[in-house]
């Protein structure tokens, strides 16, 4: 959810116009969708669906990370704020990746785990 927030208070500094508009309006979406996709995915009935929602969580997170990368080549916004924010998103994307990775080898090997979170750590 902390990755939203930051993406949101990011975005209230881009300039007022068509294109400040759009690609707000998309970063705001993808990483609110990283979020709510990751808590999705922590409520999976099976291992299937685990790793599918986790692929959801990778490819938003890889567009979040698209929107920032483009905003700061179309110099819509700048800072310290944004450069944290490419250097979260280019995690976040490797960590879901990597979880997708193990989910699918686990997958395979018969292991099957667990993914639900407890009410109250899901609450954070």
């Amino acid at each position: 959810m902390q990755f939203h927030v930051d993406a949101i208070k990011l975005c209230g500094r881009f300039p007022k116009n068509a294109a400040g508009f759009e690609t707000a309006k998309q970063l705001i979406r993808s990483a609110g969708s990283v979020g709510a996709n990751y808590r999705a995915a922590c409520r999976a009935k099976s291992n299937a669906d685990w790793i599918f929602k986790i692929e959801i969580v990778l490819e938003e997170a890889d567009e979040s990370l698209y929107w920032m990368q483009a905003s700061k080549a179309a110099n819509l916004v700048e800072g310290e704020d944004l450069e944290a924010l490419i250097k979260e998103s280019n995690e976040l994307v490797s960590i879901f990746n990597a979880t997708d990775l193990t989910s699918k080898k686990n997958r395979n090997a018969g292991n099957i785990k667990n993914h639900k979170i407890s009410k109250s750590q899901n609450q954070k």
